[in-house]
């Protein structure tokens, strides 16, 4: 009997043996495991850093604006009228230009001539340089507009191709895969945030001609920004 307790007593503490074991591996394993999930979560952060004029409320704008206006939707239509730019700003006109003031040294304005939607050879320079210098940003951002000549229906039309033109040509230009998930996109016609003349001195593909509010507003408004989303 004495004998039978003591194989007894071995084959519980072995089995207890054997469970703390499991424990221990099983436990080693799940550390692993969070660990290589922690490390994907900081690369994944990583893609978008915070500068210092990305506020509260341009993130919002920024989040609204890849969401509903910036990605390739099943129907295959692109961007935001004006009508649903004003819903996706939820802002005034005044307000939503001033977002973009910390931005003037990353800012480029594409200008085109009146009723026109094509790119003469300075916008397609200033837009390749502009575009060209990522800067390890992850998000582009596009706002065509039209001057108020014309009826409102023909320039939302004419801002909607005006920044189709620029799409266009940065997808023959680049040969980014990303661009359908990186272009927020908005047609902004002569409704919605028409530029005044203090943007007259910001970078546009023609400072050498006059400069005033219709010249600034018949243009695409183009920008990289990198904000943690």
């Amino acid at each position: 009997m004495k004998q039978g307790k003591v194989h007894f007593i071995l084959g519980l503490a072995t089995l207890g043996l054997l469970c703390a074991l499991v424990v221990v591996w099983v436990g080693a394993a799940s550390a692993r495991l969070d660990e290589a999930s922690g490390q994907g979560s900081q690369v994944a952060l990583a893609s978008a850093a915070d500068e210092g004029y990305c506020s509260g409320p341009l993130k919002v704008i920024l989040r609204r604006v890849l969401t509903s206006c910036g990605l390739m939707s099943a129907s295959g239509g692109r961007g935001c009228q004006p009508l649903e730019a004003k819903n996706v700003a939820a802002m005034s006109s005044g307000d939503f230009n001033a977002l973009f003031l910390p931005l003037k040294d990353r800012v480029a304005i594409i200008q085109f001539e009146q009723d026109s939607d094509q790119l003469d050879p300075a916008a397609t320079q200033l837009l390749e340089r502009t575009f060209a210098d990522q800067r390890g940003a992850s998000y582009f951002l596009v706002v065509a507009r039209a001057s108020p000549e014309g009826s409102v229906e023909h320039n939302r039309d004419l801002s909607q191709r005006r920044g189709g033109a620029v799409l266009d040509h940065l997808g023959a230009r680049f040969n980014d895969p990303d661009l359908d998930k990186e272009v927020g996109l908005l047609w902004l016609g002569e409704e919605f945030a028409q530029l005044e003349e203090d943007f007259c001195s910001w970078t546009r593909s023609h400072p050498e001609a006059p400069c005033s509010a219709r010249e600034l507003n018949r243009s695409a408004f183009i920008a990289w920004i990198d904000c943690q989303l």
